[in-house]
């Protein structure tokens, strides 16, 4: 049985986005516990060069969004990157999986061979639907939960692999 662009797409960003919320209800627990501002872990920050928290749910939660509308042969609504707290991330992520799930398969089945041109670093890249979503989405998507992920574990969240990857079913 072969799987669908529908199947590889809309259930995984759903399923990890509903994972990282959970870690963000974690975190903010654990900021609460522990009498510690959420700024803190909302602006923190692996290394000086890399984008916080707040960047990381963002890029990920729009990169979720983006894959979803590009395939279906659209643009997402743009949302303001302005979360400053984890109630406001939170958040986000409710109308990623939200718009997410406002897509029917049949408007994202059949678009592995759609074009799909994004400018990366200042220069247009054509990719096919498939590889958007293969070898494009996926693996920002992922960077980019797992950095948030890092983020607060790094910054003593106590959270863990299963976490991450959330319930099997």
């Amino acid at each position: 049985m072969a799987i669908t662009m529908y199947q590889a797409s809309a259930p995984v960003f759903i399923k990890t986005l509903g994972n990282l919320r959970a870690i963000l209800e974690k975190a903010a627990a654990h900021a609460a516990a522990k009498k510690i501002d959420e700024s803190v872990f909302v602006t923190a920050r692996l290394y000086p060069d890399m984008l916080p928290l707040s960047a990381q749910v963002q890029i990920a939660s729009d990169m979720a969004r983006g894959t979803m509308a590009r395939l279906a042969g659209a643009e997402p609504p743009p949302i303001e990157d302005k979360e400053k707290s984890f109630a406001e991330l939170m958040a986000r992520i409710d109308t990623a999986v939200a718009y997410i799930r406002s897509f029917q398969a049949s408007q994202i089945d059949g678009t592995e061979t759609r074009q799909i041109t994004r400018k990366l670093g200042g220069n247009p890249v054509t990719f096919t639907g498939i590889d958007y979503l293969r070898h494009f989405s996926l693996p920002n998507f992922y960077f980019h939960t797992t950095t948030a992920y890092a983020i607060l574990r790094h910054n003593g969240v106590e959270i863990g692999k299963g976490d991450f990857l959330g319930a099997f079913s």
